[in-house]
């Protein structure tokens, strides 16, 4: 459980500014760039996806309690992967801007085009019911957001028209200019101001979405809920979330998971735990019971002379652990009913037992009780 840890070299309790640093000296160490030995690239690939988990609380959280198990799609819904080296340079130079020198200098690092076209991220939430969490469960949602525009095909421009590259910058979405400071002269590199950093430009525009390339619609998004998840889990559905501008690409459907209480079970863990009342007689002479579980009914004993407080079991009738075959247990706790009013008829019968059923067994003495009458105390 302690692999990404170790490969940042911060303890588990380490905080979030702790990784951040841990992984900024270790990303420039073994950063392609500077460091041109036969591991250094994957060696760089690993500490930035252990990076990526660890700094956010949310996965950390989840990586914390389940290991990788709980991050990955198969195992929890979750989608994560393994990054490659486009994604790891991507990631450190958005967190810290390359490697600290004169980037920042100049206006700091820059959006990319698919990053600054993205469609937003949405959030939605859905109840579940403890047969649902027992089980797992598909959920069909409608959602109300930015589509891609039909007419023009999400590219924004009106149909028989196309974007045409940006004469300001080429097409390379950036301009440069030189500049000078003590050091000596310098390339500052920007955002091209005509196309916004994009590289094309649209001369004649999409008349039903004015050049978005999306508009607002709606459509049903179908969620599968696997077994054995808690409250606050999240699934996240890559590309569901809001169309990007001009073709750019979908954000994240993220899916919050809320539990519903069932009155009847007690939750810990991925156990559950009934009270099963039983009357006098009921407890005396024993008897079959029916109990419910998240998969059905089922019958259980209760041997004669049952005391309140036994706690009968029914394996692997409990919640599925989140990624593995294996189930909790359902603990069924006896509780032996008192009734507050009797009947003339019952009252007799209670008098006519307490004259035959002689005194209760009394409480077998301590140690240091037995101690002190072995010593005449």
């Amino acid at each position: 459980m302690s692999e990404f840890y170790s490969l940042l070299g911060v303890s588990r309790t380490a905080t979030t500014d702790e990784i951040k640093k841990a992984y900024r000296k270790l990303a420039l160490e073994y950063h392609p760039d500077r460091n041109s030995a036969p591991d250094a690239e994957e060696r760089f690939k690993e500490i930035t996806e252990a990076y990526e988990v660890l700094k956010e609380p949310d996965s950390r959280t989840r990586y914390d309690r389940y290991g990788k198990a709980g991050l990955g799609r198969g195992a929890a819904g979750f989608d994560f992967h393994h990054v490659d080296l486009a994604e790891a340079l991507e990631i450190f130079m958005r967190d810290f801007g390359g490697f600290g020198g004169f980037e920042s200098m100049f206006g700091g690092q820059r959006r990319s085009v698919s990053e600054a076209r993205r469609g937003q991220d949405i959030r939605v939430s859905i109840d579940l019911t403890v047969a649902d969490v027992a089980n797992g469960v598909s959920r069909t949602i409608k959602l109300k957001t930015l589509e891609p525009c039909e007419p023009c095909e999400g590219t924004g421009a009106e149909p028989g028209s196309s974007p045409s590259t940006c004469t300001t910058c080429g097409g390379s979405g950036e301009v440069r200019r030189a500049a000078r400071s003590m050091f000596g002269q310098f390339v500052s590199v920007s955002p091209c101001p005509t196309c916004a950093g994009e590289g094309t430009v649209i001369p004649t525009p999409c008349q039903q979405c004015r050049g978005e390339g999306r508009v607002r619609g709606e459509r049903m998004v179908k969620v599968e809920v696997p077994a054995g998840v808690a409250a606050n889990n999240y699934l996240t559905l890559r590309g569901q979330g809001a169309a990007g501008a001009r073709n750019g690409q979908a954000g994240d459907l993220l899916v919050m998971l809320n539990l519903s209480e069932d009155e009847r079970f007690e939750r810990q863990g991925q156990d559950l735990y009934y009270d099963l009342p039983v009357s006098f007689s009921q407890a005396a002479l024993g008897g079959e019971f029916t109990v419910p579980t998240p998969y059905g009914d089922e019958n259980v004993t209760v041997s004669p002379g049952t005391q309140t407080g036994i706690v009968l079991q029914l394996r692997g009738k409990g919640l599925p652990h989140l990624g593995r075959a294996s189930r909790g247990d359902l603990n069924i706790r006896i509780h032996v009913w008192t009734p507050e009013k009797l009947t003339s008829s019952q009252e007799e019968l209670f008098r006519r037992l307490a004259e035959v059923e002689g005194e209760p067994p009394k409480r077998e003495a301590g140690f240091w009780s037995r101690l002190k009458e072995a010593l005449g105390a």
